[in-house]
């Protein structure tokens, strides 16, 4: 006969509990850093992505982030309201526009890295660079697992 509680579900004995409150802590920690810089954490992906390639179509934008056009679409209106980011013509495209950086993205992007890292320290204060290392890999394991 089983026990009594093995008909209960007790989610903080197993690990996906902790990846999700570990997630939630780091985002909130996060937005912290970045909203006085208006910064999001959705941001993120697009400005990377322009600071490393320069100006792009936002088809490019949507497939780098990993999100749908609409999607994209939305995020960019709220991105350029907040002065990050600069539409300009494509040459043969009427439609279309690449989008770049903003002079007040570009010197705001260091100190916005220098606020992640010190979350990111925080997040990992006591792990020896084994742990690190083995956290990092465990968790792509989690990854590759549900992609």
């Amino acid at each position: 006969m089983k026990n009594k509680e093995d008909f209960f579900w007790k989610p903080e004995s197993t690990p996906t509990f902790w990846v999700n409150q570990a997630s939630r802590l780091l985002m909130w920690h996060f937005e912290q850093k970045l909203r006085p810089f208006d910064f999001g954490m959705a941001y993120l992906p697009v400005l990377t992505a322009l600071e490393e390639n320069g100006a792009l179509l936002q088809k490019q934008l949507a497939e780098m982030a990993n999100v749908e056009q609409p999607t994209m679409a939305a995020l960019l209106v709220r991105m350029e309201r907040d002065g990050l980011i600069l539409r300009g013509a494509h040459p043969t495209d009427k439609r279309a526009s690449y989008i770049s950086l903003s002079a007040k993205a570009k010197k705001r992007l260091p100190a916005v890295k220098g606020q992640m890292m010190e979350v990111a320290k925080q997040a990992s204060e006591g792990f020896t660079d084994d742990e690190r290392s083995m956290l990092i890999t465990l968790l792509q394991r989690v990854v590759n697992n549900l992609e």
